[in-house]
Order: C-alpha cells, then structure tokens, then sequence
C-alpha cells in the first residue's frame, strides 16, 4: 500500500513536525519503544527507542503545545523555527528509513522537506480558520493540537518497524 511505504510516511509524519516539532518524534519513539527495531539497534538512532526518550519527548510535546498558545510565540515561518521543525522532520525521516533499508540521508530530506511544507500549510489553514470561521484562539490552537497528534498516528498507524 503507497501510504504505508517510507516515502509516503516519512512525508506525512514530517508534515506532523512542521505542525508542531516535538510532536512527530513522540509519537515515532512511542511505536518504537512497543515496537523496537533491530535496524536501530547498534546505531546513533538507538536512543528513540528506550522508555526514557518516548517519555522525554512526549512531555516536550505537551510543553510545545502549552507555549504555542503564547501570545509571544514566534511565528513558526521564522527562520529558527523552521529550522528546528526541518530539523525535527529529518530526524523523523532518518529513523523511518534507516528502518526500512533505506538511505539515511534521503529519509532525513524527505522528512526535511515534509516538515518546511506542513509548517507553511499548517499557518495557512490557521489563519485560514481564525479568518473566515468563529474560532478564536486559542481554540483553533488546540484544534491543530488535535489534528496533529490525530494526523501523527494515522500516519503511524500501521508502523511495524522491519527487523
């Protein structure tokens, strides 16, 4: 199935990291610490698989989520913020595909790239939605926090790391 293949879900959970950067790696070292995979076993990924670092970066999420709804936020198009969700998106992406056999470098650009286009998108459909519907923040804030972490699993749905 093509939403199932590394491309595809590399993209998907990079576009997750572009909506909120810690999200995507919570959520990728939660099904890799019930799912470990041996590829990642002997290498620098391994640390996303211990209970330390699903726990670690799950309540960075949860912190992540509490600070967007700042007034003071920077705008998540600002360039060090983007970096840190590109940055978010290739760590993702070099896991999923050093997962599957794939080249750790392309896996980090597509979830690079994925990353740069969920941040643009997910602006967008913010100001879309404060714009031309009654939400107010911070509820279309919390509603992204909801479609993100929605959008993370169905995109890790199905992911059982390859031995």
């Amino acid at each position: 199935m093509a939403s199932s293949s590394p491309f595809w879900q590399t993209l998907g959970l990079g576009a997750v990291a572009g909506m909120r950067s810690m999200t995507a790696p919570a959520l990728l070292s939660s099904a890799l610490r019930h799912h470990p995979s041996g590829r990642l076993a002997h290498s620098a990924l391994s640390w996303l698989q211990t209970p330390a670092a699903a726990n670690t970066l799950k309540a960075l999420a949860g912190a992540e989520m509490a600070s967007d709804k700042l007034p003071n936020m920077p705008d998540r198009t600002a360039p060090p913020v983007l970096a840190g969700r590109a940055l978010s998106g290739a760590l993702i992406g070099a896991v999923l595909y050093k997962t599957n056999r794939g080249s750790l470098l392309k896996g980090a650009t597509v979830g690079g790239l994925g990353a740069v286009a969920g941040s643009f998108a997910a602006l967008y459909l913010r100001k879309l939605t404060t714009q031309r519907t009654p939400l107010k923040e911070p509820w279309v804030g919390l509603l992204e926090d909801v479609l993100t972490v929605a959008t993370g699993k169905a995109v890790l749905g199905s992911h059982q790391p390859r031995q």
